[in-house]
């Protein structure tokens, strides 16, 4: 409850930002959300179908070498942690990125067949008459070494990104084209400034990778197929006044 009044109560009178270009600090929230639409990309049958933008990538460097994406349904903290998948085959830990680099995709039966590999225990359904597909279920990054305050200061200037919309129209795991409408605060000297809203924050997804310059270690097990943790991205476009 003293967090949503606290996230409520310090947006108020709220403006809209300047234009320009500048670090953007995610809650762990929205980072959650963000999380679930790389999750889309990364799932074999997305990928089989040309419908990804990590498709043909395997070895390469996808990110930011500090990023290390695990998908773990074993893990019991998470939300939709299980013992087997949607077509009963044991759910494994999966490291899809390593220390930047993609190193797999997750499949079912039916994707692994048409890429000739095997099943990586990662069947999901929508409901129990749904048809198996492809995805993660507990997408997570490995927790990097500072608080959100440590990164707030770290970063000096940028904006806070508390809470964004048009994730699913504006975000294209196919092309990995970003573009989302936020609220939150500027950060000026390292702390919280003026609070703003009706911003819009723009990238692409491949390019937000590789620009991380900071994970927290505020690790928060939402629900959902991924966590959430204080990230910070480099060099955004910041669409305002």
């Amino acid at each position: 409850m003293a967090d949503a009044v606290l996230r409520s109560t310090r947006l108020l009178g709220a403006q809209k930002g300047h234009s320009g270009r500048c670090t953007v600090v995610f809650d762990p929230r929205v980072i959650s959300t963000l999380l679930s639409v790389v999750a889309s990309a990364l799932s074999g049958e997305a990928v089989v179908k040309g419908r990804s933008f990590f498709a043909g990538r395997i070895g390469e460097s996808v990110a930011n070498a500090a990023v290390t994406l695990t998908d773990d349904p074993t893990d019991r903290r998470a939300f939709s942690a299980s013992s087997h998948d949607g077509e009963g085959l044991a759910c494994r830990r999966n490291v899809l990125i390593a220390d930047g680099v993609l190193q797999m995709f997750v499949y079912d039966t039916v994707s692994a067949r048409r890429a000739h590999t095997r099943s990586t225990g990662s069947a999901v359904r929508g409901g129990f008459a749904g048809t198996p597909s492809a995805g993660c279920r507990a997408l997570v990054l490995t927790p990097g070494e500072h608080d959100a305050e440590q990164i707030l200061a770290t970063v000096g200037e940028g904006l806070y990104v508390q809470s964004v919309t048009g994730v699913h129209s504006g975000v294209n795991p196919v092309s990995g084209d970003f573009s989302v409408g936020a609220e939150g605060l500027m950060i000026r000297g390292g702390s919280f400034a003026e609070p703003v809203r009706e911003v819009t924050v723009a990238s692409t997804l491949q390019r937000m990778l590789q620009s991380v310059v900071a994970i927290g270690n505020d690790l928060r097990w939402l629900p959902g197929v991924a966590a959430g943790q204080t990230l910070a991205i480099a060099d955004m476009a910041l669409s305002g006044d």
